[in-house]
């Protein structure tokens, strides 16, 4: 082995060492390699000669589970820990998670106010809109002092006269389109070709209305063609 290479894999038994020991529970390797290759730029073929090379030297202990082999510290080079301890780190444990979750709901607060500051008006943009607010509330204030201004309001009774007489002409509408309707069905009956046809050969007017009562049709009766076998049997 070159001397470059030896200082590498020193180097990465070194990191993997003090990884191991500060951690202390078990990896694989591929877990490993994850955890260290951005920091360390450490490849994969490294770090799994490295944790070999750490473990046959005993400095760390490995077990298989399945085809799967599991590296972690040596016990007992740490300290026994009596049941006082553990409850110690038990509780110090309740108290980050509690504190972690506390941090958690800030941040869901903040970023909450964050999303809504940014989908707010900057304040030029919200001058630009006051400005413009302004111009309209005065084209609104001058229609508005026109209309007082004039002097053809339409009364009440103007106003319910012209109702009156929009609900006249509404229903003589629909009683003469209902009759038109009925004549045109009546003579179809006896037809032989299609609503259409008996239009354009009767020389029939038909006009669709879409205006403001409803939408229907208008029919005009225009003088009969003479001639045809349909005119001779009428």
């Amino acid at each position: 082995m070159s001397k470059g290479r030896a200082e590498a894999a020193a180097g990465a038994a070194s990191i993997l060492l003090k990884y191991m020991q500060e951690q202390n529970r078990p990896y694989s390797a591929q877990d490993v390699f994850g955890n260290l290759q951005r920091d360390h730029g450490l490849g994969k073929a490294a770090v799994v000669k490295a944790l070999d090379q750490l473990a046959q030297q005993g400095k760390i202990k490995e077990k298989m589970y399945g085809k799967q082999k599991i590296y972690f510290a040596d016990q007992e080079q740490f300290d026994m820990v009596s049941d006082a301890d553990l409850q110690c780190l038990d509780a110090k444990i309740v108290d980050l998670t509690a504190k972690v979750q506390s941090l958690q709901q800030t941040c869901r607060h903040m970023e909450a106010e964050l999303k809504e500051l940014a989908s707010a008006l900057t304040t030029p943009e919200m001058q630009k809109e006051i400005e413009e607010l302004k111009k309209e509330c005065a084209v609104y204030t001058e229609r508005l002092k026109n209309i007082k201004a004039a002097t053809n309001h339409v009364t009440p009774e103007e106003k319910e006269q012209v109702y009156r007489q929009r609900q006249k002409y509404c229903k003589e509408w629909r009683k003469r389109k209902r009759m038109a309707t009925e004549l045109s069905d009546a003579i179809l009956e006896g037809y032989p070709k299609s609503k259409k046809q008996f239009f354009v050969s009767g020389n029939l007017t038909l006009i669709c209305s879409s205006g403001v009562f409803a939408q229907g049709y208008l029919i005009h009766l225009s003088p009969w063609p003479t001639g045809g076998s349909w005119d001779r049997d009428r």
